[in-house]
């Protein structure tokens, strides 16, 4: 499993492509971002090739799909963050389903399965993954719709299609569901990438409930091949906090960096 750097979370005010650079003279080869309407993208591209450091994913500019009405809306966000993602070599895109609209579940949830339907010619043509993510609503995101991966994982296979997948967040779903060795090592024909942060406090990941050794351990042998976000706030300088996670669960712990 390769450890993967959000850009947002260490380096926020930071120019990207110094970060890029950053990344890589940490010895981390694997980095994230969120928003990319105001990068530079072909500097972006020309960093990732001149470092060896790839951009895993992105997010995209809409994220309403729970209600139809803003389906074109959201499928419009999707072409124009799938061309930017094609021009910066990015294989991934981070997409939240939106908020809980007060209609039945089940209409909801039909709306996300229609909307990902829909956009499965764009991603054909692109060649990028799109990942829905599920997010707690007890501490983060209070009135979010896809609290639920196993719900997440209905959603993908109904859908059925390799370029939509899950993001699995194991901090979020440690508020949420719990249970997180068997519900990911027995859902990774779902899952595309992974986040993690301690809880509580969405801190190092030493620092929280979680034994992270013992879950990467089991989603390794589960056969997992991906990369693993480090989706938290530090309360170490980011520097100093990047390179115990790399000391602690890094290639030292015998995880490969091999790329997928």
């Amino acid at each position: 499993m390769r450890l993967c750097v959000p850009i947002p979370c260490f380096f926020p005010k930071m120019d990207f492509v110094a970060a890029i650079h950053r990344v890589k003279a940490l010895g981390f080869d694997a980095a994230e971002t969120y928003q990319w309407k105001d990068l530079d993208q072909d500097a972006v591209r020309r960093a990732c090739e001149e470092t060896g450091v790839e951009l895993l994913s992105m997010c995209t500019t809409e994220f309403r799909m729970t209600d139809p009405s803003f389906r074109e809306a959201w499928l419009d966000g999707l072409r124009e963050s799938c061309a930017a993602a094609n021009r910066m070599g990015v294989k991934r895109l981070i997409t939240q389903v939106g908020p809980d609209t007060g209609a039945p579940r089940a209409q909801q949830h039909q709306s996300i399965v229609e909307a990902l339907r829909a956009a499965r010619p764009i991603l054909e043509r692109s060649g990028v993954t799109i990942m829905i993510e599920p997010l707690n609503t007890l501490v983060n995101h209070p009135g979010y719709y896809l609290w639920s991966a196993v719900e997440g994982f209905e959603i993908i296979r109904e859908v059925d299609h390799p370029l939509v997948k899950v993001v699995y967040d194991i901090y979020h779903q440690q508020v949420m569901e719990g249970n997180i060795i068997p519900n990911v090592t027995g859902n990774l024909d779902c899952i595309a990438h992974l986040h993690s942060a301690g809880h509580p406090g969405r801190n190092e990941l030493q620092y929280g409930e979680n034994d992270y050794k013992v879950i990467f351990a089991a989603i390794d042998k589960a056969g997992y091949k991906g990369a693993c976000g480090l989706e938290y706030h530090p309360l170490m300088l980011p520097e100093e906090s990047l390179m115990e996670a790399k000391r602690i669960y890094g290639e030292s712990e015998g995880r490969t960096a091999a790329r997928q």
